[in-house]
């Protein structure tokens, strides 16, 4: 069993493992039993009844959180052309086609997220083994494999996240930072949980929200009430 700090133990004690609380209150809890110096990010893990060994009760997607992350992500667009052009007038960070693809083969990943025209992705797809390894090849389901390159940097921008299903047939996401007003993290927390919903695989059976808990990064965590997303 993981032994804690004396910090840990005292804001636990604000939060009642055994209870089920309303979002409201579960995000009003967490915010203060976060005693970390820095500015924790506000983690929400999700419990679904769906059997992620069957391909069809994969659940992955992507969702704008209303308010962010409270983390600026930097964005790298392969792209030639106007498409490139477009991707640096929406506020791309780097923008390139074979030059990037060989400062990555050298070992540059200066980056957090890639968006890639279809067009590219025959050259993108050689740093398969690069990019995959850290979650960063992109991918059409995930909405950065396209040529609306402009609207792919804007929504990561503005707060657009990927979720995807576990092996553990969970869900974990990022909705916010500590610093946030509750009813910012309360609303990413809707939005999050919409999607979800919005994704439920026509194949599962019975109750698809099993579970929810919001945590901050070094904090206790507090057990939402699921019936309120139903």
């Amino acid at each position: 069993m993981a032994k804690h700090g004396k910090k840990y133990v005292e804001a636990a004690k604000l939060i009642d493992s055994e209870a089920f609380y309303e979002p409201a209150e579960a995000v009003e809890l967490v915010k203060k039993a976060a005693t970390a110096k820095f500015d924790e990010t506000v983690e929400v893990a999700v419990r679904l009844g769906v059997d992620p060994r069957k391909q069809d009760q994969a659940v992955r997607g992507v969702v704008v959180l209303p308010h962010g992350t409270g983390k600026t992500q930097r964005v790298l667009v392969f792209a030639k052309g106007d498409k490139a052009k477009e991707a640096e007038a929406a506020g791309a960070d780097y923008v390139g086609d074979q030059d990037m693809i060989n400062k990555i083969q050298q070992g540059w990943f200066e980056f957090d997220v890639c968006v890639a025209t279809p067009d590219m992705m025959s050259e993108v797809g050689k740093l398969g083994r690069l990019l995959g390894g850290k979650g960063l090849m992109p991918n059409p389901k995930a909405g950065t494999v396209t040529f609306d390159v402009a609207k792919a940097v804007q929504e990561i921008k503005a707060g657009k996240i990927e979720y995807r299903l576990d092996k553990a047939g969970q869900i974990h996401a990022p909705i916010g930072k500590v610093s946030f007003d509750a009813a910012k993290l309360n609303e990413n927390l809707k939005a999050l949980i919409d999607a979800l919903n919005r994704a439920k695989p026509a194949a599962a059976k019975g109750v698809y929200l099993k579970g929810i808990a919001v945590s901050s990064t070094m904090g206790p965590s507090a057990r939402v009430n699921t019936a309120s997303f139903r």
